[in-house]
């Protein structure tokens, strides 16, 4: 489970009896732009990832993504108010699954190239766009809390959080070379 997922568990009652059914997950994560490529010279791992979308609603949105040779299913939530924390669900799946799912996703697939980043006690994942979105890069850094407290590299630009602009759904209908 990620450093950013709190968890809380959702129970039924059956012949009086409390069973625990499924394992609910906040992410709470903030999102910044990147001002300089001095993040590639930290980062301790690389991957691709290509994503799409089989439904971009505002409420509920379901990726399917393949990072590497893995193929994951994910369905989020609503964001909060502020745009930190949304339920988020995740289930890898396997690759065949993922690159048949994305044939049946709606318009837009997202290419990128993720750097994983450890600064301080955290992890920052930056993604650099391609295809579409060619220029683009963001960090986003998943949290125990809304308040949490955590180290800023010096590349990090202005933060981006709760602006619907940078979330990847949207990014898939409105890429950033249409900015």
């Amino acid at each position: 489970m990620n450093a950013g997922i709190s968890m809380y568990t959702i129970c039924k009652k059956i012949n009086g009896k409390r069973l625990f059914t499924d394992m609910v997950m906040i992410e709470i994560e903030r999102k910044f732009l990147v001002i300089s490529d001095a993040y590639k010279a930290e980062a301790f791992n690389t991957s691709r990832i290509v994503q799409g979308f089989l439904n971009t609603d505002k409420s509920r949105t379901v990726r399917v993504r393949i990072k590497g040779d893995k193929g994951f299913l994910t369905i989020k939530g609503a964001s909060s108010h502020n745009g930190l924390s949304r339920f988020e669900w995740e289930k890898e799946i396997t690759l065949d699954d993922a690159e048949n799912l994305l044939e049946i996703c709606e318009k837009g697939i997202i290419d990128k190239i993720r750097y994983e980043v450890k600064v301080g006690n955290h992890i920052f994942e930056v993604d650099e766009f391609k295809a579409d979105n060619e220029g683009l890069i963001i960090a986003e850094i998943e949290l125990k809390a809304e308040n949490e407290l955590f180290e800023k590299p010096h590349w990090l630009g202005e933060e981006v959080t709760g602006n619907i602009r940078y979330y990847n759904s949207q990014l898939s209908k409105q890429p950033y070379k249409i900015w």
